[in-house]
């Protein structure tokens, strides 16, 4: 059964998808941008920043499907410059520091709002 997971603390969908949605032991969760939750507000600024506000929103889609980091199984870092892998690969091992997920980067033309960093995660409980 299909179940759609959805938190005021995250960025609400900017389009015509869930932010994560839960088949048995599984969650499949929408990419994730730098959006302040509380604002709805974009943040373009540094890649750090975003990085870390990518995670935060992550972390709040787990939480209201009552998971954690350490569920997640494979990620997906979607990059407008492959120039900022290292930034965004330190401030990305800060969340993983246990048995890290399977993951792929890959560089892209841009991303909505004008971010330079999306990521997308897959977990199971």
């Amino acid at each position: 059964m299909k179940k759609v997971i959805h938190t005021d603390n995250a960025p609400k969908a900017v389009g015509p998808y869930s932010q994560a949605i839960q088949i048995g032991d599984m969650l499949f969760c929408s990419g994730q941008i730098s959006i302040d939750p509380k604002t709805n507000e974009v943040f373009t600024g540094d890649i750090k920043t975003q990085t870390e506000m990518v995670l935060k929103n992550i972390e709040a889609v787990l939480a209201a499907a009552n998971m954690k980091y350490s569920n997640i199984v494979k990620t997906t870092i979607f990059l407008t410059s492959m120039s900022d892998f290292a930034t965004v690969n330190e401030i990305y091992a800060k969340a993983f520091t246990d048995a890290p997920p399977a993951r792929s980067t890959v560089a892209v033309a841009g991303l909505p709002k004008g971010v330079n960093v999306e990521i997308e995660v897959i977990a199971h409980r």
